[in-house]
């Protein structure tokens, strides 16, 4: 029989009970338990008022409780876990090699957010952070650790590659933090985060926070965490109240054109594609239409990543076309428009690629691009997220696609230099077909009209050149 302060199971196992958060009162970040100087970092930056997850989440943080925090991207779920690691880290020094903290994350993007959110704090307490990632110098990560740093922020996969090296031995981590561990997971990082878990202080306290909570979740909290406190806030895009959900049904030919027009508007978007491929086709005739477009995806190289993240969010680049890498971590401040012109395959994808937007209490709209024989699929889908969408017909240059997106015509006026791009032929396929299979694409659409076609004009030319050779 569980204790009388333990209520249900740690999602399906009966043996192991939690505890469920109690409700929470207003509370404001003077009446917790942090250090002046975060207090005086907090006022001097305008952070006034904790965010739901943040009031419920630090007090019992604060307390060195192990936390299982549910809440969607962009409810604050940083400073939650943040502030109680710096706090409780604080008047600490790390041994050469050895960090007091660990925070582990399933991106590059992700990972200097954090760093950068975290980072006026820890200067104020006098904590050293050190970055660790794929994609920049591991020579320059190897030596941050050698000269000591008590707080390191990291992926999965290049902590990996430092401990095999010897840089970095986890032994003296007594507080462990893993955000967004279902995208870990998903991405295939579960065998380094459990050897990361297995090789900190194993007195310490875990902190796991997650938009969703699939069977590896549930299995890191079963063997990791030690009598959690619950903690959902905001658990699916679904419940943000300030974000709009469309999918807009669009005629294939008609489909790079309702995009151009989208990323044409006043204001930012983000639009997703499913490839590299597709992303910097899509780039290029953005930019060839006068759009201030960038692409960031895998196959670009760290620096061009964090340049173009940096120019999306001073407004020099206004789209950023992107494939999912940038579905997590990425937070722009007043980006209110988001469109899946691919559209996701996994509900999950639809949540964390919507969380882009209505961040921190903001509004928002999330846009999905289909074609008529997607929109059952894609309703479907966004339906498993807990979302039931708007769904609407639109064409280039309607008022109903203004109305919805802001769409507008492009200035026509090429960017780069060459020449202005033609009003795009589209087949009636998703985007990731269109310019990588050709011939898949010439099936699927009006190729055999096409082909036709071009039989007839090369036998009329044939008989042309016959015509002229005879002197006719």
């Amino acid at each position: 029989m569980n204790h009388p302060d333990h209520v249900g199971t740690a999602y399906g196992d009966p043996a192991r009970p939690v505890t469920p958060a109690p409700a929470v009162p207003p509370i404001g970040f003077a009446d917790m338990e942090l250090p002046a100087e975060v207090l005086r970092t907090l006022t001097a930056l305008g952070v006034r008022e904790p965010f739901p997850i943040q009031a419920a989440t630090l007090p019992n943080a604060l307390a060195g409780r192990d936390v299982l925090g549910r809440g969607r991207t962009g409810s604050g779920k940083t400073l939650a876990f943040g502030l109680p690691l710096l706090a409780r880290t604080a008047g600490r020094r790390a041994e050469p090699k050895q960090p007091l903290a660990l925070v582990l994350v399933p991106t590059r993007e992700l990972a200097q957010q954090v760093t950068e959110a975290l980072a006026p704090y820890a200067d104020a307490l006098r904590l050293r952070m050190a970055t660790v990632v794929g994609g920049l110098s591991i020579g320059r990560q190897v030596a941050a650790l050698r000269d000591g740093a008590e707080v390191v922020v990291a992926t999965p996969g290049r902590l990996h590659d430092l401990i095999e090296r010897r840089a970095c031995n986890l032994g003296r981590v007594r507080i462990t933090v893993l955000d967004e561990a279902d995208q870990m997971c998903d991405m295939g990082f579960l065998p380094q985060v459990t050897e990361a878990l297995d090789q900190v202080h194993r007195d310490g306290q875990r902190m796991l926070f997650s938009a969703t909570l699939d069977r590896d979740v549930e299995d890191l909290v079963r063997r990791h965490l030690h009598d959690p406190v619950v903690h959902s806030v905001d658990p699916s895009a679904g419940a943000v109240t300030t974000m709009d959900h469309h999918v807009l049904v669009v005629h294939g030919p008609d489909r790079y054109a309702v995009t151009t027009e989208i990323a044409a508007r006043d204001g930012r978007v983000l639009l997703f594609l499913d490839t590299k491929h597709a992303v910097d086709q899509l780039t290029r005739h953005l930019r060839a239409s006068g759009v201030h477009a960038e692409a960031l995806h895998s196959g670009k190289s760290q620096p061009q990543r964090t340049r173009t993240l940096a120019q999306f969010k001073n407004g020099q680049v206004t789209v950023l076309v992107a494939t999912n890498v940038a579905a997590r971590g990425l937070h722009v401040d007043d980006l209110d428009l988001v469109v899946n012109v691919d559209p996701p395959t996994d509900p999950k994808d639809y949540v964390h690629r919507a969380g882009r937007t209505a961040r921190a209490g903001e509004s928002g709209r999330v846009v999905t691009l289909v074609l008529s024989g997607q929109r059952r699929e894609t309703t479907r889908l966004i339906a498993e997220a807990g979302i039931e969408p708007t769904v609407t017909k639109v064409r280039s240059g309607e008022a109903e696609l203004s109305k919805i997106t802001g769409a507008k015509a492009p200035s026509g006026v090429p960017l780069d230099g060459g020449p202005a791009a033609p009003r795009p032929k589209n087949t009636n396929v998703p985007f990731r077909g269109l310019g990588s299979n050709k011939a898949t694409a010439t099936a699927r659409g009006t190729g055999g009209k096409s082909r036709k076609a071009n039989e007839a004009r090369k036998l009329a030319e044939a008989r042309a050149a016959a015509r002229v050779r005879r002197g006719g």
